[in-house]
């Protein structure tokens, strides 16, 4: 089939617009014209510049380098953070829905990369930092950094803009992006095995590549518990992670497989919503190989808030899990990888294995939520399973929501979780200590 639509192709963070130089070629083998092919590179290693600033420069050097017209449509393919600028100009403006037509993501960092943190360190600045002489010297692009975090606020606001909106932004059909990701099965080797993690391509989780994330919104504010837990509506379809056997980070992007080749040609022709669910079917069968070698992982990223919408920062949580003698006991595994975001500790990051996991789950589920204000004038107080105005609140977990389609335990999924408590001054039973009358005066 000809090539419809220019193809952009869009890099990661510390790295320039070279390293496509093999899919570039790649494509160029299948027939697409090398004069459509645009690829860009843009400066990541500076403290001053944000990934929402990259957004706008991409819009920018559309029109200005790559001579796309403001109404031209385009495909893009992105690797690593390239992912959040596409996504994050996307959400940008209306309009823009109506040019991007395919969304290829190569190992996308689509929730962050565990790596994210550590570069924002003095070890992160010395290895990763510029090497250009003069004020950026040593940078090592903090504020890209920050919104790469674990947990982050920006993926945390761009998950609402643009995959759980009013209106779909990734749909079926036609008339919203076609979204493919993919990302190797295998972390890196040598010396950089070291900073590796599991369920990780060596740089970003497997769970945090694909765009298919669900949100539960718990609030412990409800004095019944029907009204407690719901499922917040998804705007956009499932788009599920394709594993690539035998590719880590770097090589998916260095030594693309041919099979891999093939399915991103196939994707660029994609062009309805009948096409699209065929795609997906051979990407499952090629995606089982890969990951039949692996475990399964899940992220969900949690806030815990007041009734007033502000952010609680210090609070635990656990899962308990009803032993087959009907006791409950804490669930193994489930906070064993946990961080909490720097610029803002409401925001927790759980990395989870659920093959590791599903061999001590079994039937119902309960959370078991404390929190602290670092003062006994104020409490945080909701309401539990059994009784209200507890130290720790326990929830009882549904075992599905939307009728059975979501449960809590999916893998290769990034689940939002958004928990809201009241805060009180205490005591409750008479004038607290932050305010009384005073009486004689």
């Amino acid at each position: 089939m000809a090539q419809e639509n220019p193809i952009v192709l869009v890099h990661g963070y510390s790295d320039e617009g070279k390293s496509f130089k093999a899919w570039k070629q790649a494509l160029v083998d299948r027939g697409y014209d090398r004069e459509r092919i645009h690829i860009c590179s843009y400066r990541s290693l500076t403290n001053e510049v944000s990934i929402k600033d990259i957004a706008e420069a991409f819009d920018r050097a559309l029109r200005f380098r790559a001579g796309l017209r403001d109404d031209q449509p385009f495909d893009a393919i992105v690797h690593s953070t390239g992912m959040l600028v596409v996504r994050a100009w996307h959400a940008g403006y209306a309009r823009r829905s109506r040019r991007l037509k395919r969304l290829i993501g190569l190992a996308p960092a689509s929730f962050g990369s565990p790596m994210a943190h550590k570069g924002r360190s003095f070890l992160g600045a010395v290895f990763k930092g510029s090497r250009n002489a003069g004020p950026d010297f040593l940078e090592a692009g903090d504020m890209i950094l920050d919104g790469l975090e674990l947990g982050s606020r920006f993926t945390w606001d761009l998950a609402h803009a643009d995959l759980l909106g009013d209106e779909a932004t990734y749909g079926p059909g036609s008339d919203t992006p076609y979204v493919f990701t993919f990302c190797g099965n295998k972390g890196y080797g040598g010396m950089r095995k070291l900073v590796s993690e599991e369920g990780t391509d060596g740089t970003v989780r497997w769970a945090a590549c694909a765009l298919n994330t669900r949100k539960i919104k718990v609030n412990l504010t409800k004095h019944t518990a029907e009204q407690r837990i719901e499922a917040a509506r998804r705007s956009s379809v499932d788009i599920p992670l394709v594993m690539v056997k035998g590719l880590n980070h770097g090589t998916i992007l260095e030594s693309p497989t041919k099979e891999l080749v093939s399915l991103v040609d196939k994707a660029l022709q994609v062009g309805s919503e009948a096409q699209f669910a065929e795609w997906k079917k051979a990407a499952a069968i090629s995606s089982k190989a890969a990951e039949d070698t692996v475990d399964q992982w899940q992220q969900f990223v949690t806030r815990l808030q007041d009734e007033r919408g502000d952010p609680v920062a210090d609070y635990n949580i656990e899962l308990l899990r009803k032993s087959p003698k009907g006791k409950w006991q804490r669930l193994e595994g489930f906070d064993l990888d946990v961080h909490a975001y720097s610029g803002d500790r409401s925001l927790r990051c759980f990395h989870v294995n659920l093959t590791d996991l599903a061999k001590r789950q079994t039937g119902a589920l309960r959370m078991n939520l404390t929190a602290s204000s670092g003062t006994e004038m104020v409490g945080y107080l909701g309401f539990g399973s059994d009784n209200a105005s507890r130290s720790a609140i326990e929830v009882d977990l549904p075992a599905g929501f939307d009728d059975g389609k979501m449960k809590f335990f999916h893998p290769y999924t990034t689940t939002l979780v958004e928990i809201t408590i009241n805060r009180e001054p205490l005591p409750l039973d008479r004038e607290s200590r932050v305010l009384e009358f005073i009486t004689g005066a």
